[in-house]
């Protein structure tokens, strides 16, 4: 799959959003053979793994003012520190923080591997003439992604997506998701009904359903 992606700043949609962002996908859907999927994930990983790190590394420099400054033995010192490795860690563990601590780098490429991950569990790959699209959202990491089966891929001029992706990214930015949501999924259908017209006996292969994950 070939993917473009972008960085957004977003909430969750209301129902009313939910429903015309389907509308959406039924509709672009019914000017071309080829399937849109639309998911959109809260996170794509919990980062469970950087509070413990982070605590860790604090409290590993934790006993060497108390050796060299104070009268403390070794046991105090190593409960001291046990007691900061807790602390921090507890600190760090609300969700936004611990979000925070991870480098843009890293969970870019943690809601790249769940888009990837969501275009095969949509089954996407599976879909007649390999023409599958994923629209895909990673709130907390503020990622956009467009991933498109090969048969798309090899057809669809470069930098295609990425255009469709800043667009979308835009209107986010502007507080207009819905609003980009439905120009976004409207510019993916006219790519593909350009290079896949409906076929005489197409039939929608997939959920034509905004698919919000947590």
């Amino acid at each position: 799959p070939h993917a473009s992606s972008g960085d957004i700043r977003m909430s969750l949609f209301s129902a009313g959003d939910e429903q015309r962002i389907s509308a959406a996908i039924t509709d672009a859907e019914r000017r071309t053979s080829g399937e849109i999927v639309v998911v959109v994930a809260a996170q794509s990983d919990g980062y469970h793994y950087v509070p413990p790190l982070v605590g860790a590394i604090v409290a590993l420099f934790v006993p060497w003012p108390l050796i060299f400054f104070t009268q403390l033995g070794l046991v105090p010192i190593y409960l001291i520190q046990l007691a900061v490795f807790a602390a921090v860690t507890a600190a760090l563990m609300p969700v936004p923080i611990r979000t925070t601590l991870v480098p843009m780098a890293i969970k870019r490429l943690h809601a790249h591997r769940r888009a990837i991950e969501q275009f095969l569990v949509q089954n996407l790959h599976t879909t007649t003439g390999r023409t599958g699209v994923l629209l895909f959202i990673s709130v907390a990491e503020h990622h956009a992604e467009i991933v498109a089966d090969k048969a798309i891929d090899a057809r669809v001029p470069a930098g295609t997506w990425k255009r469709i992706i800043d667009d979308l990214t835009d209107a986010i930015g502007k507080g207009k998701a819905p609003d980009g949501f439905v120009a976004a999924i409207a510019a993916i259908g006219a790519v593909l009904a350009q290079h896949f017209p409906p076929g005489t006996q197409d039939t929608s292969e997939l959920p034509d359903h905004l698919i919000i994950l947590p």
